[in-house]
């Protein structure tokens, strides 16, 4: 597995936004667009305040990326705990982007369990039956958890879905996510994790045992593509 330990936040994300910048080229020279899935979380909110400065946004051609993400809590996208609105607010309504290539993880009236069919449906309209994104931005809770695939929960058992929507009981919310079998399609992943509150479950998932129903993490294949940026405080 590709970790590398940063000493300094900034540079952290600095060199995540640069790998953003950098994939983003390659794959709109190869397939004429760059197809993303993104996560919340202040890691991530970091990287896309970076991204709609001047220096980071005019090096992207923002109207050939297309935006999904990780995971969602389900809320409606003006709830502060929507992931979507945090996003939008810290980079899609900065930047020039195609308001058409903008797939949030919830819908009105709805149910969250038909949503997450629908939504597989939006994936496999832009990606084809492969359903192989360009790259996926991921966190780590300190628990192992990943997008929305919690330990013991049975979203961690999918095989077939591409996209799950189910009720967190400890979070008394539902929760919608992709699983693990198509994050582990993409052709790049980027995990950013990293704190001294991360350090037990980071040990357990790149040290410990194969047991992801306790650390799900784990279900994520380190494989070429995969990179891990973490600091020295999680690292340990």
């Amino acid at each position: 597995m590709n970790i590398t330990v940063f000493d300094d936040l900034e540079t952290l994300y600095k060199k995540a936004a640069d790998t953003f910048v950098d994939l983003s080229k390659k794959s709109i020279q190869k397939n004429n667009r760059f197809v993303v899935a993104l996560s919340g979380g202040s890691s991530p909110k970091a990287i896309f305040n970076l991204l709609a400065t001047q220096e980071y946004a005019e090096q992207i051609e923002w109207n050939k990326v297309y935006f999904f993400w990780v995971d969602e809590r389900w809320v409606p996208l003006q709830d502060d705990k929507s992931n979507a609105k945090m996003t939008f607010e810290t980079l899609l309504d900065k930047v020039p982007v195609n308001k058409d290539h903008i797939f949030p993880m919830y819908q009105e009236e709805i149910s969250p369990e038909n949503y997450a069919a629908e939504y597989e449906q939006q994936i496999k309209t832009v990606l084809g039956n492969e359903g192989v994104f360009d790259f996926i931005l991921l966190g780590m809770g300190d628990d192992g958890h990943t997008a929305s695939l919690f330990p013991g929960e049975s979203v961690l058992d999918e095989k077939e879905k591409w996209v799950s929507a189910y009720y967190l009981k400890p979070q008394e919310m539902f929760r919608i996510t992709l699983t693990a079998p198509l994050i582990n399609k993409a052709d790049n992943i980027l995990l950013v994790a990293f704190g001294e509150s991360k350090k037990h479950a980071l040990n357990e998932v790149v040290n410990g045992e194969y047991n992801p129903k306790l650390y799900p993490l784990q279900l994520i294949e380190k494989k070429e593509g995969f990179q891990f940026f973490t600091d020295e405080k999680a690292k340990g």
